[in-house]
């Protein structure tokens, strides 16, 4: 089964050719407290960062270089981590921080027009990650290959229609199904849209969940809990993302 997430999908592509052949001890495999520790050790550099760009980078003169150098960095450095099946944890910690300028700049400029918007995405995000992960602990709600298919198709919808949106945005100026302004009027669409894009990421994690289980079961190799953890940053992002859009939308 994939995974929606394409850094886990990498991985499981990859650690499927490598099998048992390089007769890994037990030792040296991976473990579900592996993945743990490398994802909280990474979410707390993010938010170490994002706490550094908030208080010491000014608003006026640097938030669009800001938000255009560290958006370009991050996306550049989780292409090449995902494609590449990367499980050295420099490009990790590096991605971190350029994450973590890019939230720390554009969450208090959402702050600044909307109070409290923040304390709300982190909560939202971080409350849906656990709800979803105990529901995969008690088996309530499973990862299944439909389920799969269709949070993959989603999520590759929505790809696709932000990136529609962006060019008819840079070209015409006129914003539609996502809004990029931190104030006006937001259209009926774009509230669907926000709204399809938080449940996907959270259904997402059932997914994840279920290969990083898997990849424990198949005795994987320790370097890989580093790319489950990225995988995992990456998926807490978005939603974190996509919850600030929708709770801007509503306040306005």
């Amino acid at each position: 089964m994939r995974s929606s997430n394409p850094v886990l999908n990498r991985l499981d592509e990859t650690t499927r050719l490598e099998g048992r052949v390089l007769g890994v001890g037990v030792a040296e495999e991976m473990t579900v407290d592996d993945v743990v520790v490398r994802t909280v050790g990474l979410l707390l550099l993010t938010g170490a960062t994002a706490l550094l760009a908030w208080l010491y980078v000014p608003q006026a003169v640097w938030v669009p270089a800001a938000l255009a150098g560290s958006a370009l960095a991050a996306i550049a450095l989780a292409l090449v981590i995902s494609l590449r099946a990367v499980t050295h944890p420099a490009p990790m910690v590096a991605y971190a921080v350029v994450e973590g300028l890019l939230l720390g700049v554009a969450s208090r400029a959402f702050e600044l027009v909307y109070p409290g918007i923040v304390s709300q995405a982190v909560a939202g995000t971080f409350g849906v990650f656990l709800g979803m992960a105990l529901l995969y602990r008690a088996r309530l709600v499973r990862a299944t290959p439909r389920m799969a298919r269709l949070v993959v198709g989603v999520l590759l919808g929505l790809v696709a229609i932000s990136v529609v949106n962006l060019v008819v945005y840079l070209v015409t100026g006129r914003q539609g199904l996502e809004i990029y302004s931190l104030t006006g009027e937001v259209g009926g669409w774009a509230y669907v849209i926000a709204v399809i894009a938080i449940i996907a990421g959270a259904f997402s994690f059932i997914l994840d969940f279920d290969l990083v289980e898997r990849s424990v079961q198949a005795g994987r190799p320790r370097r890989y809990a580093w790319l489950c953890a990225f995988g995992l940053l990456t998926g807490l992002v978005f939603l974190y993302w996509q919850l600030l859009r929708l709770l801007s939308y509503v306040r306005r």
